[in-house]
């Protein structure tokens, strides 16, 4: 059993880059190990950091999955849609 504590998330990843229009984007697949997560695997979108938007992360039942549901949601957007908008206070 693995020693985590009571509300941790464990999860084995491997990544993708995305490039479109000359830019890159990193996708980040996350299979969960232990805790929850949106689904059992995860593809998140990301510019090391900072995490795209919850609606262009992909959920699936295996990796393959999870990354074709983010590539469907990130199809005809650009990358500077992806990504929360600096909001200055």
């Amino acid at each position: 059993m693995m020693e985590l504590m009571e509300n941790d998330i464990l999860t084995k990843v491997s990544r993708y880059n995305l490039i479109r229009n000359q830019r890159m984007i990193y996708i980040d697949v996350h299979e969960s190990l232990a805790g929850n997560l949106a689904g059992k695997y995860v593809a998140v979108p990301n510019l090391i950091n900072l995490i795209a938007k919850q609606e262009f992360q992909g959920v699936g039942e295996t990796e393959a999955e999870a990354l074709d549901n983010c590539l469907t949601r990130l199809k005809n957007h650009g990358i500077e849609d992806l990504f929360p908008a600096d909001h200055p206070t």
